[in-house]
């Protein structure tokens, strides 16, 4: 019976596997470098080692590789911070306050995916729009979901104060990035902060 391995060792969907995650990692550079716009496929088939051929046998094109970086690096912050807010106290303070230092220390602590998930996804244009939002219901359902039932909560306007409250960290984060000095991310987490609890009354 056959095995379909090549002289490498692996199975067809080992190599295509293999090849996908060298792209991903490629791109992750690179889209955070010189930036989604200008970087080309051949550049990325040449750091990640592999012809332009097995390239489309990975991702439909430059767009598709993007989308696929960019969902990276937003589970994993999703996971991270979920994860920060399921070890905090019970209130909703404590776990607003953890999750957004989670959310600011992890994206900030590769400036790669800092940089994807707040500039090159804003310069990347339509091909992320769809993500992007769905990245932002994903952050701002937590945020809803943290709160709970907030004494004398005001329903009918939290999902509009967690949505503000996730474009004001993105903005921050934003700052972070393109600034010659970048604040120190305590000050970012302590602008955060306050902005929660004066919009939430806690």
């Amino acid at each position: 019976m056959a095995t379909g391995r090549d002289y490498r060792g692996m199975t067809a969907e080992q190599r295509l596997a293999d090849r996908r995650e060298r792209l991903l990692t490629a791109a992750y550079t690179l889209f955070a470098g010189a930036g989604f716009t200008a970087t080309t496929i051949e550049r990325l088939c040449a750091a990640a080692r592999i012809s332009n051929r097995a390239f489309y046998e990975c991702f439909t094109g430059r767009e598709d590789l993007m989308r696929a970086v960019y969902d990276r690096c937003v589970g994993e912050t999703l996971l991270s911070v979920a994860k920060a807010i399921g070890e905090a106290p019970p209130d909703a303070d404590s776990r607003i306050q953890a999750g957004i230092s989670e959310y600011i220390t992890f994206v900030t602590r590769d400036t790669r995916r800092a940089r994807i998930m707040h500039l090159e996804v804003r310069r990347a244009g339509d091909i992320l729009t769809a993500h992007r939002q769905r990245a932002v219901t994903g952050f701002t359902q937590m945020i809803e979901e943290t709160l709970g039932d907030l004494p004398g909560g005001l329903p009918h306007r939290t999902h509009l104060l967690a949505l503000g409250m996730v474009g004001a960290i993105q903005e921050l984060l934003i700052e972070w990035v393109l600034a010659p000095t970048p604040p120190p991310l305590e000050h970012l987490i302590e602008t955060a902060v306050h902005i929660f609890r004066r919009s939430f009354g806690s």
